[in-house]
């Protein structure tokens, strides 16, 4: 047996290869063009929908760096304005006390060192009721 008598032509195998393949790519683009477009009359550039696909694409992506730009200085302004309101969570306590009679409540004395409170010094007392005592103890 010859090696050189090969019934193919690769050359003329590819050229059939390329114009089927042509022929194949045209015809789908034309199906996908009336598909996009929802009419069967109207031909498909491939150029005009690659350029639409492409503007909408960078606007998506200008809208998400839009997007990501907003949270970022969003974000920022609100670690400003909590730095800026450390200063006055230095001068408050928080702690839980009870009502006694005649409605006095009493700040404890580790409260009152930790502020710098001392008899006659005014301050602003805010409640938040926790718990109501219970009338029926078992």
């Amino acid at each position: 047996m010859n090696g050189s008598n090969n019934p193919y032509d690769p050359t003329s195998m590819f050229k059939d290869w390329v114009q089927k393949s042509g022929q194949a790519q045209s015809e789908f683009f034309k199906n996908f063009g009336s598909l996009m477009t929802n009419q069967s009359n109207q031909t498909f550039n491939p150029l005009e929908t690659l350029r639409d696909v492409s503007d909408k694409t960078r606007q998506t992506q200008s809208n998400i760096v839009d997007n990501m730009s907003s949270m970022q200085t969003k974000s920022m302004d609100t670690m400003f304005n909590i730095g800026q309101m450390l200063p006055s969570f230095m001068n408050w306590g928080a702690y839980k006390t009870t009502i006694s009679s005649n409605g006095r409540i009493s700040i404890p004395e580790a409260e009152r060192n930790a502020l710098g409170l001392s008899d006659g010094d005014l301050i602003q007392v805010i409640i938040l009721p926790i718990a109501k005592k219970s009338k029926n103890k078992e």
